[in-house]
Parts: C-alpha cells; structure tokens; sequence
C-alpha cells in the first residue's frame, strides 16, 4: 500500500508539472479586432443616444413651430376685426374711418436701364433690383419713399396683403447663406441664419416682414431679391403711370394682382 501511495503521488506530480510546462492557448480572436469591436459598439451606441436626443428636440421645435403659427393667425385675425369694428363705428356716428398707412411696400423691376441716370442706376442696386422682374420688400419711410419716387418710371410697387407675402415666401422664397442662393425648405435653414432674432420657422419670416418688425432689416437682408415670371396677360404699356392707364409706378392694392399674376 505504500507503494502504491508513492506512485499515485509520483503520477499526480507528474502531471501537475506537465500542465505547467504545456503552451497557453492563445485567443482565436485577434485583440486589434476585439478593439474594434468595442469602439463600433461605442460609436453606434453614442449615434442612437445623439438620435434620440435629437428627436426629442426635433418635437419640441415642432410643437413650438405651431404654438407660433397659432398665435400669428390669432394677430391676424384680431387686427382684421379691429378694422371691421374702427370702420363700422365711424359710419355708426356719420365720422369717415381713415386706415393706418402702409408700413411695408413690395417692388418689382420692369423695365431695363439703357440711358439712364447713374442715380437711376446706383437707386435699383440700392434696393436690389438688378433684373427685370425681380421683386423685394421695402419698409416705407421718408427715404424709401425718395428713391422710390425717383426710379418710378422703372418700377411697379404698391402695398402687399399677407396672403401676397405668404405665398411669395413660400413659393419664390430663397435665403442667403454662406453668399449662396438656398430655397427655403426646411426651418432649419432659417433657424440657423436668424437663430439670433429669436426666429426658428418660415412662419416667423412672413410675420416678420409682413408687420415690419424690429428685425425686418435682418430678415430682409437673408431673403433673396425674388426672381418672378412675366405677367400672365402682358403689361398694358410700361411708360405709362398707372393711374393713367399704364404699369409703372404705386399701384397701391392693386399690386397683389400683379404679384398673383406673375408668382
């Protein structure tokens, strides 16, 4: 027996030795691929967190982008009632209702300028008019109107309407970015131009240029000078006035007709 106690112990520490000295088995994946890996998961990972934040941001920009839109057409509305009521309360007491005057003018160009005037010429760039039928929108004040009295015989502007504006912005509508010419199809664009004035949406655009805010230079200046097609019908005769049965010069209301005929 002991004998037979030696061997068994000779055996086992034989074989503890033998496991010691037998080679390690080494990874069948290499540890560069394994690394890899890792950082594929991670990067895929930090996209689907990015992706999901930017959903949730997404909708809250939506849901304030019709909050906005909202409480503009509830303005809208207001002030028209407001001049429903003004006017039936002067013809109540026999008194004549006078409107408040236009504060925004929209201009087209539809004639060339062969022969004419430097002033002429330097007036139709200040105002961005350096093609026929181009159109942009102006703020009326004592020195629009000067320049716009002097290139009269060249132009054709009155007063536009929200739906005007509206559907001009919408269909026509293109903003400058980085100097480039980029329609305006997503919000995202305005967000990134007039981030600053507070305006993330199309909307906030027309309602800035329409009731000639305290940001209508900016807005204006990102909108580029909008490139219309001939009028539907033709002109009747451009040397003319208006008022005399011609194109050129203030037209008044009467200019929506003219921008849905060449919008």
């Amino acid at each position: 027996t002991r004998w037979r106690a030696c061997a068994s112990l000779f055996v086992h520490v034989e074989c503890v030795m033998a496991d010691e000295q037998r080679p390690t088995k080494l990874p069948t994946v290499p540890e560069t691929l394994l690394k890899k890996r890792k950082k594929l998961d991670d990067v895929r990972k930090a996209r689907a967190a990015a992706r999901e934040i930017g959903k949730k941001i997404h909708k809250q920009k939506r849901t304030e982008v019709f909050k906005r839109a909202e409480q503009y057409v509830r303005e809208y509305r207001r002030r028209e009632a407001d001049e429903v009521r003004l006017r039936r309360e002067a013809k109540k007491h026999g008194n004549y209702y006078v409107p408040q005057g236009a504060k925004l003018a929209f201009v087209i160009r539809i004639k060339g300028i062969n022969g004419v005037s430097p002033q002429v010429r330097k007036i139709l760039q200040l105002l961005r008019l350096r093609q026929i039928n181009n159109g942009v929108f102006v703020k009326l004040n004592k020195a629009s109107l000067s320049m716009l009295r002097l290139v009269e015989p060249y132009i054709a502007w009155g007063y536009p309407n929200l739906k005007s504006v509206r559907e001009l912005v919408y269909k026509r509508g293109f903003g400058k970015v980085d100097r480039r010419r980029v329609p305006l199809s997503d919000n995202s664009i305005v967000e990134e131009s007039l981030g600053k004035q507070g305006m993330i949406c199309v909307e906030d655009v027309i309602h800035e240029v329409f009731t000639v805010g305290p940001n209508f230079k900016q807005v204006n200046n990102f909108l580029w000078p909008f490139k219309l097609s001939n009028a539907r019908g033709g002109f009747r005769k451009k040397t003319n006035h208006f008022v005399e049965g011609g194109d050129h010069g203030n037209r008044e209301e009467y200019i929506n007709n003219l921008i849905r005929r060449m919008n």
